[in-house]
């Protein structure tokens, strides 16, 4: 069963009949916004709406996190998680094809009314690891933006993580990589008075996610070896800044941040949070220390095998 909204065609051939998970009422407004209004408009309704869920679907920061990439029009990218489609325009307006992949045919719906005039976008609305196993095509990119540390809740094994990248590697072409967009589980924000992104709770992340179960973010290092047990890899991290949401400003480790850039700290936009120190004065120490990529709030990781 299929179904196209503009340009963008929705395979529901996967799909297990029911959306999994909602936000609620709230989508119901997405999906207005995304049929009634265009790309041009969607910042003067965001100013209007005043919403978090409206921020965070439809602001066009989102799409920094993968405009940098040198992608040809010939790459076929394949889209895991697309949501509500923040990304995939962006992918869309670079790439030749786009293949998405999400649980929800809701979020999928919104994706294509916010994309309909991209004739590159396909939708496979239905569970990742049944649309998994069905893939017969290859992709020169990957993404996983704020996917990968769902892993558990998609892969389910005892080894979710390392899993995961297992099982998407499968599915790149020669030369293919992985873009891997994630939170760091020791970044400042948490230190200063942030709570956990995904649940809400003060140092949750730092102390190891004692009462979290379902999703979990790593450390520069424990992500490094996650993809080291995975394959034979070659790893590259930058440093949205100030986190992969709505990166401003993507660092490397040949371009880090100079001492007084580091002043824009807002995060946690729909929360309250607490002020534990400056993080402007925090981050010129850890900067005169060399420790900056320790403690980025979060990492884009490019994966590429070494085989390749």
């Amino acid at each position: 069963m299929a179904e196209k909204i503009g340009n963008v065609e929705l395979d529901y051939t996967f799909y297990p009949g029911e959306d999994l998970y909602s936000d609620g009422p709230v989508e119901e407004t997405l999906l207005e916004i995304a049929k009634s209004c265009r790309e041009e408009e969607l910042n003067s309704v965001i100013a209007q709406r005043n919403s978090w869920p409206v921020l965070y679907h439809f602001s066009h920061i989102r799409q920094n996190i993968v405009d940098w990439i040198p992608f040809k029009k010939e790459d076929r990218v394949l889209e895991i998680g697309s949501g509500c489609g923040a990304i995939t325009g962006a992918l869309a307006r670079r790439a030749g094809q786009v293949t998405c992949i999400d649980l929800s045919k809701m979020r999928s719906t919104i994706n294509a009314y916010r994309n309909r005039d991209y004739d590159n976008v396909k939708i496979l609305v239905g569970n990742f690891q049944d649309i998994e196993k069905n893939l017969e095509e290859t992709f020169d990119y990957i993404t996983l933006i704020g996917v990968f540390e769902y892993s558990e809740g998609y892969i389910g094994t005892e080894e979710p993580y390392v899993e995961m990248l297992r099982r998407i590697s499968r599915h790149l072409a020669p030369g293919g990589k992985l873009v891997i967009a994630i939170e760091n589980r020791l970044g400042l924000k948490y230190w200063a008075g942030c709570t956990e992104d995904h649940v809400g709770k003060y140092f949750e992340g730092l102390e190891g996610y004692p009462e979290t179960k379902g999703v979990k973010t790593f450390s520069r290092k424990e992500l490094s070896n996650l993809i080291d047990a995975a394959g034979d890899f070659t790893t590259a991290f930058y440093y949205p800044y100030p986190d992969y949401k709505f990166p401003l400003t993507i660092y490397s480790d040949e371009y880090l941040p100079k001492k007084g850039e580091l002043s824009d700290n807002f995060c946690n936009f729909d929360r309250v949070r607490m002020q534990l120190f400056d993080e402007p004065r925090v981050y010129d120490s850890l900067l005169e220390s060399g420790l900056f990529p320790e403690f980025s709030n979060s990492f884009l990781v490019i994966v590429e095998r070494k085989d390749a």
